[in-house]
């Protein structure tokens, strides 16, 4: 693809030199830049890219877009025969650009999104699930890991910048994928990451509070989330499956539906297309009766607790959503498992459940230990929580993280979770004033190792040992750097150290 030929997709203000060179790759990290190449340089919000157009330039540049008229009108002077483009909204022109070079795979591929505080990432694997099942190739972005047409690659984000996305497309429609699955964030939808993809099929789970530091307010944070619906931003979607049960759905039924989307719900003993009755939990997993429009059924999941009913109803009416026949639903429901790092059982064959979860908001800690209750059953075991809270995040939400941790535990070990810049210690005494409040015992122990150790040697036989806030990650990040961390991992290396040897 020829400079000229690229341009023409991408919405300019001014342009500069024009060019029939052949253009290599479309790149915003200027390290990345090789001859050939296009450099989208935009405004973000820790560095600007135009400081970076010079080095760009001495690597070989083939051509700039450029977001600032600045950095416009200083290559014109200082480099006139680099050809350039003066663009509105720099993300919107790397996804345009994108788009073009990889051969638009968009067009190739049924969208859908999922956004929400929490559940995001267990619904958009149980939707790819559901259309593997009825035999739609398919590929999964999300936070544990990408799936392209079957095979597995590392996540680097929840979404990527839109350039990684589109590449991603473009393989997975090279090898034969028709859907594409995403977990959609609120700071790629403020940031205008997924410009370009089209959601046919856009899911809401729930909105609580998390990502303050970013958004500062929740009014901020549901005005993110509503961009993949309200189509002021990007198109609405042809079907909106929304969460019947959460009170931000109103408000997001209103707007999608004024967009011309068609409005679908879901939820549990509630009103709603889609709805789950009569459930019976149990460690195995759940039991519940699917009542719809399009008909009924007894359905038996892998998948443990409430929240993860709600998960699979919205996954459900998003694959029905894409096409999916009622009865193929229901048929592949047997075989759908756990996520990893969500509920994820450890077993050694100690005579006391093993939980690691990514739960690491106030509402994703009360949703989990209300699953871990009812698996015990009043009076029957305790539940003994392990948490912390990452540094250089939303502060606000530690105190009531610790308040959510005491509320629905009999003991609790506070430790570390990412603490990244901050000083260990002083992001735990921000939990404990919620914590204390509620007056359930609790220990404190900032090493992460020690703690689930600790917490380990405390449970008793038919306790619940929750090991929350990080789930699938592989790592901890600390002042000096990342480590290598497994929860799952750690917790049973120490299990074996207590003598249970017996996993299966």
């Amino acid at each position: 693809m020829q400079w000229n030929q690229l341009i023409r997709d991408v919405a300019a203000l001014a342009q500069g030199t024009s060019s029939d060179i052949e253009i290599t790759g479309v790149e915003y990290d200027s390290r990345r830049v090789q001859p050939g190449s296009i450099f989208v340089a935009m405004r973000g919000g820790t560095t600007d890219g135009n400081r970076y157009t010079e080095a760009a330039i001495q690597q070989g540049v083939a051509g700039i877009l450029t977001d600032s008229p600045e950095a416009f009108a200083q290559q014109a002077a200082s480099h006139p025969d680099v050809p350039r483009l003066l663009v509105a909204h720099g993300r919107n022109a790397l996804a345009q650009a994108s788009a073009a070079y990889f051969g638009h795979p968009e067009r190739k591929l049924h969208p859908t999104g999922v956004t929400g505080t929490n559940g995001k990432t267990t619904t958009a694997f149980l939707i790819e699930a559901l259309l593997n099942a009825a035999g739609r190739p398919s590929i999964l972005v999300g936070t544990i890991e990408y799936h392209v047409a079957g095979e597995v690659r590392p996540s680097a984000h929840t979404t990527p910048e839109s350039r990684d996305l589109f590449e991603l497309m473009a393989s997975g429609a090279s090898l034969g994928a028709t859907e594409l699955v995403m977990e959609v964030s609120s700071h790629a939808l403020d940031q205008g990451r997924v410009a370009e993809v089209g959601f046919d099929v856009a899911v809401f789970t729930n909105l609580t509070r998390d990502h303050l530091d970013y958004h500062r307010t929740m009014e901020d944070y549901f005005a993110a989330k509503q961009l993949l619906f309200d189509g002021t931003r990007y198109p609405a979607p042809r079907v909106a499956v929304l969460n019947a049960g959460d009170p931000y759905s109103k408000q997001l039924a209103s707007s999608a539906k004024q967009a011309g989307s068609e409005i679908v719900t879901y939820g549990v003993d509630i009103a709603a297309d889609w709805r789950a009755d009569n459930i019976k939990l149990t460690p195995a997993g759940a039991q519940f009766k699917l009542i719809t429009s399009q008909g009924s059924a007894e359905l038996r999941s892998a998948l443990a607790g409430e929240v993860n009913v709600l998960n699979l109803l919205a996954a459900l009416a998003a694959a029905n959503a894409r096409g999916i026949a009622f009865q193929t639903l229901v048929n592949a429901v047997p075989a759908l498992r756990p996520v990893p790092g969500r509920f994820q059982p450890v077993d050694a064959g100690q005579p006391f459940t093993v939980i690691v979860d990514y739960a690491h908001t106030d509402d994703a800690l009360r949703n989990l230990t209300a699953l871990a209750r009812q698996l015990v059953g009043r009076g029957q075991g305790r539940i003994l929580t392990l948490f912390g809270c990452g540094g250089d995040r939303d502060r606000t939400k530690r105190p009531k993280m610790g308040q959510a941790a005491g509320e629905g535990s009999d003991f609790v070990i506070v430790t570390s979770d990412n603490p990244r810049s901050e000083d260990p210690n002083a992001i735990i005494a921000e939990i404990l004033p919620g914590l204390a409040a509620t007056q359930t015992l609790y220990i404190v122990e900032p090493d992460r190792a020690r703690a689930i150790a600790l917490a380990l040697q405390q449970a008793a036989p038919g306790d619940v040992v929750l090991i929350a806030g990080k789930g699938h990650e592989k790592e901890q990040i600390l002042r000096s750097g990342p480590i290598f961390f497994d929860d799952a991992q750690v917790a049973l290396s120490a299990l074996r150290a207590l003598s249970y040897r017996g996993e299966r």
